[in-house]
């Protein structure tokens, strides 16, 4: 019989043993190695019945298709936009995958010039890292003004919340628009810099604590705190 050597949400470092027998399967972060189930990495442990779950609590960002990210042009040919999107190879935009009708011989700066922000999705990755995007579909588009915030990839999840919830929960306390990428960029825009500034520091607070029981309740409360007057 399995013998499961942590808690739920505990946080486990790279090479402790997490569970003993053949009894638990392993996902994310954790592997197999004979009997044992292995932490790769620092994160938080998650147990849905026999699947023992590792949640990395820092690392890269690795695009996958259907994931939506911010980016910066940082480069352009006579067909494509070459776009950072925090992963060590640049993403390439066509001129059929934006919203606008770009003629061939058209000068591309014209419609997103160098250090433009812009929201895409991905469509490619090859094993090659080759990595396509696409601006058309709803939702996708330059994103001007406002301000951003760099967060470890893999909190993303915990500053959207269950169905939205916690993202739900900033914008309506700051009328702030808020923009999620998948690469952890999050682009927030206001009427008010205060109110701005205050998504951004409920944002940074997730992060940090993002592997603590009652996060919800303690953003409300400082959101509450805090809130623009």
């Amino acid at each position: 019989m399995g013998e499961l050597k942590v808690k739920e949400r505990e946080i486990v470092v790279p090479g402790q043993e997490l569970a003993k027998g053949m009894d638990f399967l392993p996902a994310g972060a954790a592997f197999r190695e004979h009997e044992s189930i292995i932490a790769s990495q620092v994160g938080l442990v998650s147990i849905n019945g026999n699947v023992l779950k590792l949640i990395p609590l820092s690392g890269k960002y690795f695009p996958r298709v259907g994931d939506v990210v911010i980016g910066k042009v940082m480069d352009m040919s006579f067909n494509n936009w070459f776009v950072d999107i925090g992963y060590a190879y640049e993403a390439a935009l066509s001129l059929r995958d934006v919203p606008e009708y770009v003629e061939r011989s058209s000068d591309l700066s014209r419609y997103y010039n160098f250090d433009d922000i812009i929201i895409a999705k991905v469509t490619k990755v090859t094993k090659a890292m080759n990595i396509d995007l696409t601006m058309k579909e709803p939702g996708l588009s330059k994103l001007i003004g406002g301000r951003f915030v760099f967060i470890t990839p893999n909190k993303v999840p915990r500053v959207i919340g269950k169905s939205g919830s916690m993202v739900d929960m900033i914008k309506n306390a700051t009328n702030c628009r808020i923009t999620i990428g998948q690469n952890g960029r999050i682009w927030i825009k206001g009427t008010d810099p205060r109110e701005e500034n205050l998504a951004a520091m409920a944002i940074m607070k997730i992060e940090k604590e993002s592997h603590i029981d009652g996060l919800t309740d303690k953003i409300s409360k400082f959101l509450q705190e805090n809130k623009v007057r």
